[in-house]
């Protein structure tokens, strides 16, 4: 990749920097924006932990996980060592007021231009956390605070958490960060369809069926498993990741491609999405629970034993039928789903066309196969579409469908970069597009809960599904009652 040209010199501070989001995602990222010549090598990074750890521990232990989660071929020693010579520990207990004290002595002392603040750290200390930052004068006019979902557990803990936060920051300094936003393919969606007429003018309810968002993890809960069995499947991925897409999918033009207006579209979906009644939610939704089975050909426990409980009435797999009430998206339904323990793991958004009007090919027993728009998030970032051909030959008209297909990795000849090394500079350069304002989260808590809450009241079942398996039987059938099925293909 051509080398990108340096950014302001930056005081990166990472509260839980010693914790797994720290060492597994964020630092890889800023060694590969380092190597590109885009993280200033000016620059300082903090990483603030609650143990003691000498100089030769600490940079020890740095360089063991740089060789864990950096790729084998990316990882060079030589450059590591000159990343991590801007990179230090430093003491910190969130609860202690003197801990800032000595905090403040070590960023104040050569301050760079631009302070951002990551609290990769529980919520329920978020406020605590920014209210240090804010009586020891640690908060200046170029800095950010980022913030980690979960951003609460109903819409009156956000709420709660939220109005902590902006009693020390300004809302424009706030960065709630969802990486699926961060995913090239995610940000190419705005592309696909504003910079291409031939799929805008075909971007609605006279011509898509319907719209199919998927995020399907081969893994269980593993270690989250207490935060996990509070949340389920709803908070942990609905709320957020899947309904930034398909906010991404519904939204109209903006009138600039700057932070507000985009993030002003997204907030008018996520307030045109229907409310599901609890009249409505046992045929809208399906809930369940993976059971042992086997992924990969590897025999796994059940939700239940991963956890330790045999009582668990939680979620980790949600299907569901959402309508956006707008003129663009009359009457189109938005199958959502995501679930843990699934056959395979993939992140897929999938535009369902109408059918031709008529079928005027003799010998076809019916319509032809009708044209999808496939956009494949991961693990292979793509975007294709599925035409109908004829197969060459003599015989007559014998139609297959074929894909015009274009791969990220192969088009284009560099490696693509992961979601949180855009995310951090975008952060570093305060361009908060890709991130989630305070009404955005506010409108999807307020319809997620709606759900919730219809849950609760009605007792709905948790159908079980075995690991590896497409999940409960009723998600299959969820679309079938519209003449529809779920996209596979592995």
């Amino acid at each position: 990749m051509t080398a990108s040209m340096a950014l302001a010199a930056t005081d990166m501070v990472i509260f839980g920097g010693m914790g797994d989001l720290s060492l597994r995602k964020i630092m890889p990222a800023l060694y590969y924006r380092f190597q590109e010549k885009q993280w200033n090598s000016d620059g300082r990074i903090f990483l603030l932990g609650r143990t003691g750890m000498d100089e030769d521990s600490f940079k020890k232990h740095l360089l063991e996980h740089g060789k864990n989660h950096i790729k084998e071929g990316d990882f060079d020693e030589n450059v590591w060592n000159e990343f991590t010579a801007g990179v230090h520990y430093v003491l910190v207990n969130s609860e202690k007021s003197s801990s800032f004290d000595e905090l403040k002595k070590i960023i104040d002392n050569n301050p760079r231009p631009v302070r951002v603040f990551y609290l990769a750290t529980p919520a329920s200390i978020f406020g605590k956390i920014c209210h240090q930052l804010k009586s020891h004068e640690l908060i200046t006019p170029e800095t950010r605070v980022v913030i980690e979902k979960p951003l609460g557990s109903n819409l009156e803990s956000f709420k709660s958490i939220n109005n902590s936060i902006l009693e020390c920051f300004q809302e424009s300094q706030v960065y709630r960060i969802d990486h699926y936003l961060g995913k090239e393919t995610v940000q190419n969606l705005m592309v696909l369809r504003f910079a291409n007429n031939i799929f805008e003018r075909l971007w609605n309810s006279d011509t898509v069926d319907h719209v199919q968002i998927t995020v399907a993890e081969s893994i269980g809960v593993g270690t989250r498993g207490g935060y996990y069995d509070e949340s389920g499947a709803l908070r942990d991925m609905v709320q957020n990741h899947l309904l930034q897409l398909l906010c991404l999918v519904a939204m109209e033009a903006p009138s600039h491609i700057t932070p507000d207006f985009v993030r002003d579209e997204k907030l008018k979906v996520l307030n045109s999405l229907r409310p599901i009644s609890e009249n409505e939610c046992q045929q809208m939704t399906v809930r369940g629970q993976y059971r042992s089975g086997s992924v990969n050909g590897e025999k796994v426990n059940g939700y239940t034993e991963d956890l330790g409980k045999t009582n668990s009435k939680t979620e980790t797999y949600v299907a569901l039928k959402a309508y956006v009430d707008n003129w663009r998206w009359s009457g189109v339904p938005f199958y959502l789903r995501t679930g843990k323990r699934m056959e395979q793991r993939y992140s897929e958004i999938v535009i369902q066309f109408r059918p031709v009007p008529l079928n005027i090919f003799p010998g076809l027993p019916s319509a032809p196969e009708t044209n999808k728009l496939i956009i494949r998030l991961q693990p292979d970032e793509s975007v294709k579409l599925q035409m109908t051909t004829k197969v060459p030959g003599p015989g007559g008209y014998r139609l297959q469908p074929v894909y015009l297909n274009l791969s990220f990795a192969e088009t284009f000849d560099h490696r693509l970069p992961e979601a949180y090394e855009r995310l951090l500079m975008d952060i570093v350069r305060g361009n908060p597009t890709l991130f989630m304002r305070s009404d955005e989260v506010q409108a999807a808590w307020k319809w997620s809960e709606n759900i919730l809450e219809a849950w609760k009241d009605t007792n709905q079942t948790i159908q079980s599904y075995a690991a590896g398996s497409a999940g409960p039987a009723d998600a299959a059938v969820l679309l079938a009652r519209d003449g529809a099925k779920w996209h596979e293909e592995f």
